[in-house]
């Protein structure tokens, strides 16, 4: 059965967790009615992206107060939800994202392993396991956060773990349209698995954000794509169509790894 799964694009009210669960709660509500079973939201969209010298503030547990309100409205709306947050563990924080299902249980989380840029590296520690998966209504769920999925190491370790749907929160920000454009449809292709990829939009802080969301499919096209803006987007995730194309496409049955060694 297919997994109709809904991307929200959008970068709510950096700063304000309150404010951006009002507007995980509308997404959510919405996806639902339109038969959605799972909700991505972009990279940090529980606090914001652009949050400076907040980010220790702001940073919970994986079970804190901003996952449990997180449950209720996954299971108030009867859909699974997946979002950014910046995860407190320790002394470390990380750049993190996690998946609760329509029951508000936490699924996995995982912890962003390739950080991306002077604000990342001052704030957060890299997370050190690479492959974090889930079962989803009978679809193994994989989780890479933004710059990783540009590491095309990382896709393919989630390809070769049987990862149907890379679910990829993202805060890409000018000058790197490409990446939304073409790279990750091609990873999608070139791994043969989906790819949700989820955007913030706007301005935030020096940051200007491409939107540009889109749910790439196996089989080289965009299920759906954003604009520019404000938008949720939703499309399928099909089995059928998945099984398919990897038969069609051998990439991974072909692959000669005896000849790869130098790579690492």
């Amino acid at each position: 059965m297919p997994l109709r799964t809904a991307l929200l694009q959008s970068s709510g009210r950096p700063g304000s967790v309150a404010e951006n669960l009002k507007v995980l709660d509308d997404a959510a509500g919405r996806a639902a009615e339109a038969g959605a079973r799972l909700l991505v939201c972009p990279e940090l969209f529980l606090t914001g992206y652009a949050i400076g010298d907040d980010v220790p503030a702001l940073a919970e547990p994986a079970d804190g107060s901003g996952a449990a309100a997180v449950a209720e409205i996954a299971v108030r709306h009867g859909i699974a939800v997946h979002y950014g947050y910046p995860e407190r563990a320790g002394e470390a924080i990380h750049n993190s994202a996690q998946l609760i299902d329509a029951t508000g249980a936490r699924l996995a989380n995982y912890r962003k392993t390739h950080l991306f840029g002077r604000f990342e590296l001052q704030w957060f520690t890299p997370g050190d396991e690479p492959v974090v998966q889930a079962e989803l209504d009978g679809i193994r769920i994989g989780m890479l956060i933004c710059y990783d999925v540009e590491f095309p190491e990382n896709v393919r370790a989630h390809a070769l773990a049987g990862t149907d749907l890379l679910l990829v929160p993202t805060a890409l920000m000018h000058p790197f349209p490409f990446v939304a454009e073409s790279l990750v449809p091609v990873r999608a292709f070139e791994s043969q698995l989906y790819i949700a990829y989820a955007n913030r939009t706007g301005h935030e802080g020096e940051f200007e954000f491409t939107g540009l969301s889109c749910l790439a499919s196996p089989d080289g096209t965009v299920r759906t794509r954003a604009g520019r803006g404000e938008e949720l987007v939703i499309a399928d995730v099909d089995p059928v169509l998945l099984a398919a194309s990897r038969e069609t496409n051998p990439y991974l049955r072909d692959r000669r790894p005896g000849l790869y060694g130098s790579l690492s």
